[in-house]
């Protein structure tokens, strides 16, 4: 694919052909993408989006704001993201609603599974299982598997991680099932590690971690959503008691996002390397307080609302044990407090469980 697209690059350029040389610059963005270069798959993205400016291709500019979207969404950047899908969301009414223009699937429904997966980050629940739901309505009744498994996969996510995982396994189940069903390898090792958490936070029997663990192998060697998939199986670990693997595998994610410069999952990492400092024997209390402060700051830095609450959390319950009770108390009030904001319930009562003591001295 790179050679063929190099090939048209390089004919475009000397034609001196703008309309040729933004059309190969979108999809060498998402062809980059997809590998993990979001360096180049930004500055190809953004030289189509600047010459479409000039332009004023309709066409070509609902394809940028997709593929731009889904390049600055990788990097952390939700809000920028939010910006170009929401013109899609808004401009494809009508019959434009089932256009597919040069995309794989069904160009609104892209929009709104992309646009909910930033809105899950930033903790917009509501608006985003909102918008995923229409997603899920267009691509059923248009009969587009590939459309369907966007649209399941960003309800899924937000259900996930609002913490409603009764209302994300179904969805992710079908997700997963899709899949395989329609033969979409790409997305499988994020579907399954997504549906394997879910069933293991909701305390379900079955066998989740190795539906997880294949998931990462399988991610390893496709590479897309390959930090996603280790964070995930890194929080099952913690879970299950199994620190060091848990901690090999947050490592092995805080790396490669920080390669592939996606701040986002290097935030989940930082967090989760935090959480199993904290709970080590001995304890690296002060190793788990650097590593929540650092996760903290780039989860603010990012606007991602839920993971803050939980660094709030993380370091007011370390605080607890640390005997900092006025740090303590401010740090869980302010996780209590966002996560009362964005109806996270089921971390709610771990917060206020840990603030209890607190409050009664």
């Amino acid at each position: 694919m790179f050679a063929y697209l190099r090939e048209a690059e390089a004919l475009a350029q000397t034609l001196d052909d703008p309309h040729r040389l933004a059309c190969v610059s979108a999809y060498l963005s998402t062809t980059f993408f997809v590998v993990g270069d979001n360096d180049r798959a930004l500055e190809c993205g953004e030289r189509a989006l600047a010459i479409n400016a000039a332009l004023g291709d309709f066409w070509l500019q609902v394809e940028m704001n997709f593929r731009l979207g889904q390049v600055y969404h990788a990097i952390g950047e939700y809000r920028r993201a939010m910006d170009l899908l929401r013109r899609n969301v808004e401009s494809l009414t009508g019959d434009l609603l089932w256009m597919r223009f040069s995309l794989a699937g069904i160009a609104s429904v892209f929009a709104r599974a992309w646009f909910g997966l930033c809105l899950a980050e930033v903790g917009e629940f509501g608006e985003g299982i909102t918008l995923g739901e229409e997603g899920i309505r267009g691509a059923e009744t248009a009969e587009q598997p590939f459309s369907m498994n966007g649209a399941y996969y960003s309800v899924g996510v937000l259900y996930l991680q609002q913490g409603k995982f009764y209302q994300a396994i179904p969805v992710l189940e079908r997700n997963l099932a899709l899949c395989q069903e329609a033969n979409i390898p790409l997305f499988l090792p994020s579907v399954a590690s997504a549906l394997g958490l879910a069933r293991i936070l909701a305390g379900l029997p079955g066998p989740a971690l190795p539906l997880m663990e294949q998931a990462v192998e399988t991610a390893a060697s496709v590479r897309f959503g390959y930090s996603v998939s280790l964070t995930r199986l890194s929080e099952a670990y913690i879970l299950a008691g199994r620190l060091e693997e848990a901690n090999q595998l947050a490592l092995r994610a805080l790396e490669f996002s920080r390669t592939h410069k996606e701040r986002g999952q290097q935030a989940h990492a930082l967090r989760l390397l935090g959480e199993i400092a904290a709970h080590r024997e001995p304890r690296q209390d002060e190793q788990a307080e650097t590593y929540h402060r650092q996760a903290l700051v780039l989860a603010e830095e990012l606007g991602m609302r839920p993971l803050v609450a939980h660094c709030h959390r993380g370091l007011g319950t370390l605080y607890v044990t640390t005997g900092q009770q006025e740090q303590a108390r401010a740090e869980l009030s302010a996780a209590i407090g966002l996560y009362r904001a964005m109806d996270m319930t089921f971390w709610l009562p771990q917060a206020e469980a840990a603030l209890a003591p607190v409050e009664g001295e």
